[in-house]
């Protein structure tokens, strides 16, 4: 990655500039209230433009102007995620597994400044409620996770890095359109023992070569920066209200945790033309149109390419069962959550027990009144 000017630290301590107590970012305000003199003090400059950055130029020139940060982050021994330390904390859970660590085993990092935050707006009560009403709709949990009591305090919120990319594409393509038309065939079938001949009427497609381009234009697509997290539970939080990102301020981190980009701008770049591509190709189907439509060739030009390093918001609870980690996901703008979850084999087992039972059971009677009628 290009080497880029450090500036600051992504995790400070924020003082009231009152009285001098720590601070912490309330979700759903803007601003930072101190608990003991009351003092309010804001974060948010609305003067401040979000820019982009354009790619070409980035990976081409190496822009020295870009701004750092300087991190102290651990990377998770278990599940391999770099979260970074807040000051003066020398060891913690990992927020995925609840593995321990340790600063001693962390690095030093200078990362690429994230230029726009989209804040919590979901408090951790409001958190745990939607966590709770998620897993009373689970069927067969093991009796201690439906004591949702017992996992409160693992809910942990959690910046996570992301890449946001913006093209303008051109996808040249080959192909063919399938136009439907009926046709009537002549069938032998055999009809009580004799061999008949019959008419049916079926489907056909007739082909047609076509070649044409689609433009599709690309604003803010999005690319999580983090590989700790299953991708399948992770896509599905989105959407984000992105058009509600504000200028990146360390004010907003505080209270929080926040994680470390695990992948960097030109893998991310690479995985972004992948997830294009497949809304390109559904405008190409589109563009071909008739019945059926085949793709045989495409070729796409990325033009007009930016990006920029963000972070957003989602609330984590992780735990260990059966020596299997767990993870529910929240996000912590609109309260979408997702997550894998154990099963208890025992409920199973007597649930299918019983049904096997109560099949049986109708069985032996409606056998009975049968015998009875004769």
């Amino acid at each position: 990655m290009p080497e880029i000017n450090p500036v600051s630290s992504l995790v400070e301590i924020v003082n009231c500039t009152k009285c001098a107590a720590e601070l912490k970012f309330q979700p759903g305000t803007e601003h930072l209230v101190c608990p003991y003199c009351g003092t309010s003090n804001e974060i948010t400059d609305h003067t401040v433009t979000i820019e982009e950055i354009d790619y070409e130029n980035f990976i081409r020139e190496s822009l020295d102007k870009e701004e750092k940060l300087e991190v102290k982050e651990v990377k998770c021994s278990a599940c391999g995620a770099n979260t970074a330390f807040p000051p003066g904390v020398s060891s913690m859970e990992c927020p995925y597994c609840s593995n321990s660590l340790v600063m001693e085993g962390g690095n030093n990092s200078s990362l690429l400044k994230p230029k726009a935050i989209l804040p919590f707006k979901i408090t951790e009560r409001e958190a745990k409620e939607h966590f709770k009403k998620w897993l009373k709709g689970k069927w067969f949990l093991p009796g201690k996770l439906k004591d949702v009591q017992r996992l409160d305090d693992k809910i942990v919120g959690i910046y996570i890095p992301y890449w946001t990319f913006d093209s303008q594409t051109q996808t040249k393509y080959r192909g063919e359109r399938g136009i439907h038309y009926t046709d009537t065939v002549r069938v032998q079938q055999m009809v009580n023992g004799k061999m008949v001949t019959t008419t049916q009427t079926v489907i056909k497609t007739r082909w047609h070569s076509v070649s044409g381009s689609v433009n599709v234009n690309f604003d803010d697509t999005l690319i999580v920066a983090s590989t700790s997290l299953d991708s399948k539970y992770i896509d599905m939080l989105e959407p984000y209200d992105l058009h509600n990102l504000v200028p990146f301020d360390e004010k907003f981190l505080s209270g929080f945790r926040t994680e470390i980009y695990q992948i960097g701008v030109e893998e991310g770049f690479r995985l972004v033309k992948v997830k294009m591509g497949h809304i390109i190709r559904g405008h190409i189907l589109q563009d071909i149109g008739g019945d059926e439509q085949r793709i045989h060739s495409s070729q796409t030009q990325f033009n007009d390419v930016s990006f920029k390093h963000i972070l957003l918001p989602i609330w984590v609870s992780a735990f260990r069962y059966n020596k299997k980690v767990y993870r529910f996901l929240i996000n912590g703008r609109t309260g979408e959550t997702h997550g894998d979850r154990p099963y208890d084999k025992w409920k199973i087992f007597i649930t299918v027990l019983g049904s096997i039972f109560l099949v049986l059971l109708i069985v032996v009677i409606v056998k009975y009144f049968q015998e009875g009628s004769l």
